[in-house]
């Protein structure tokens, strides 16, 4: 459908929204008080209305969950440095790894909210439970299949990584228990993202939020032994991770419910190909567009090690601080893909284009005051995390560089999520795959050989840079056309 659509532009793709919005007065109005525009179900609340409020409105609880989630990577981090430099270099080792499994969910995720905002535009609701479903039953299988591999690929890959003997046995210990909870983390992701396709981003926010506050509680309580418990270090933060998740699992089931998107139809195998090819057209270049960033820091990682256990310490807090100041960014990105997705399914073009400018304003407004403070509080932001000279000092380097290109970054993750709410998948990992592989490593290497740490720091913000402008250049060019 999406196909057909982005074939056959909008006669009036100039016509304001406000226009858009009037033609639809006349129109019935449901027991709720929805107006019903002609063509377009009901369910679909982000086709009438001013698109900038439905982004803000969105936005807010989104923003508010994925703060207490980064919060929690946060405070996680703070927990396990006090345990000492070696468990925090093993947490930054396993956090690429970790977010190349989290990008399965993320993409999964991408596939389902793609599919289920343009069948709110567009089809019947019975084909709109059987794709939230399915996308549930899709991701179960997922996992499966990455907790078998990871069990049997821990002490290979993480060698390969540059783990030493000092960590390896912490990050084994980590790992096992990660991998064993794996889905408790990425099955409710999915499902959440259903919800979102909805219009109802506020679900979403506070089962991120009651799951980021119990994972906090009881990070210290198994990381140094607390109420009883033994003290486990670094993998009492794994098991604090994996038991908050389980009731995020059933939070997200409720809300699914609560919308309407569960299905207890057994579907015939042919039915549920159908759904499962039309998730994974965008699940797996969106995994795979995920999954580049943190395979792509999986190998810059060994360019860090050569300077040291310090190095890769520092870069694994900035990495905890940058993403931090990329919540909002985030919040936006996990919204727009909605909004452009129910406009799109129901043709409405002028709106899609009212979102893409809004969004990329944004990022760049915001990117400029991100980098500002982040200058200015780096040496205090640094010494949350650590004591040692070393790990300070290059800390503070990378919240010196790299935040001067997080506007354009933000824009990347904006038209990320565009392309895949428009059934483009394929550019969205183009997008990446240009920022990561064909700038970010090569640069990173050659900053490596001229200038050290800071070189490789300075790869990144070029990388930034450029793709951003590209990025925004194209799916502007590609909406409009």
């Amino acid at each position: 459908m999406a196909d057909k659509l982005l074939r056959t532009p909008e006669p009036n793709i100039s016509t304001p929204v406000s226009s858009a919005v009037a033609s639809a007065a006349s129109s019935p109005v449901a027991a709720d008080g929805t107006t019903l525009v002609e063509g377009v179900p009901s369910a679909a609340k982000l086709t009438t209305g001013s698109v900038d409020q439905h982004l803000i409105r969105m936005s807010v609880p989104m923003l508010a969950g994925i703060a207490a989630t980064m919060a929690f990577n946060l405070a996680d981090t703070v927990f396990v440095s006090r345990l000492g430099t070696e468990p925090l270099a093993a947490l930054s080792f396993a956090f690429p790894v970790i977010m190349v499994l989290i990008s399965v969910g993320i993409g999964l995720g991408a596939g389902a909210a793609s599919v289920v905002a343009r069948a709110i535009g567009g089809e019947s609701q019975r084909s709109i439970q059987r794709l939230s479903t399915d996308s549930m039953i899709l991701t179960t299988i997922a996992v499966v299949v990455c907790s078998t591999v990871g069990f049997l690929t821990i002490d290979p890959l993480f060698r390969a990584l540059g783990a030493t003997d000092d960590v390896m046995p912490m990050i084994r210990e980590y790992m096992t228990i990660w991998y064993a909870g794996i889905g408790l983390m990425i099955v409710p992701m999915v499902g959440l993202s259903a919800v979102r396709a909805t219009g109802n981003a506020k679900g979403p926010g506070l089962v991120m939020i009651a799951a980021a506050i119990a994972n906090v509680i009881l990070d210290p309580i198994f990381i140094f032994g607390y109420a009883g418990m033994p003290a486990l270090g670094l993998a009492g933060a794994a098991w604090a991770t994996v038991i908050s998740r389980a009731g995020m699992l059933v939070a997200a089931l409720w809300a699914m419910r609560r919308e309407d998107l569960l299905s207890f139809e057994i579907p015939s195998w042919a039915e549920f190909s159908r759904s499962a090819k039309r998730i994974l057209k965008i699940g797996i270049p969106a995994a795979a567009t995920n999954m580049i960033v943190p395979a792509s820091t999986a190998v810059v990682q060994p360019m860090l090690a050569v300077y040291g256990t310090a190095a890769v310490a520092a870069f694994g807090a900035a990495s905890r601080v940058e993403s931090m100041a990329l919540i909002f960014f985030y919040a936006l990105s996990s919204v727009i893909g909605p909004v452009v997705g129910q406009n799109a399914g129901a043709g409405l073009w002028s709106r899609v284009v009212t979102a893409l400018r809004s969004s990329f304003l944004f990022c760049m407004g915001f990117g400029l005051l991100a980098a500002l403070l982040l200058a200015l509080l780096r040496n205090p932001v640094a010494a949350i995390f650590s004591k040692d000279p070393e790990v300070l000092r290059m800390t503070a380097l990378y919240l010196l560089i790299v935040p001067v290109s997080y506007g354009t970054y933000g824009v990347v993750m904006q038209v990320n999520a565009v392309f895949n709410a428009l059934d483009r998948p394929m550019r969205a990992v183009l997008v990446s795959t240009v920022r990561m592989v064909a700038l970010y490593l090569p640069l990173a290497w050659l900053g490596s050989r001229l200038y050290g740490v800071g070189g490789i720091f300075a790869g990144a913000a070029l990388a930034n840079l450029v793709t951003g402008a590209v990025g925004w250049w194209w799916s502007n060019r590609s909406v409009k056309a």
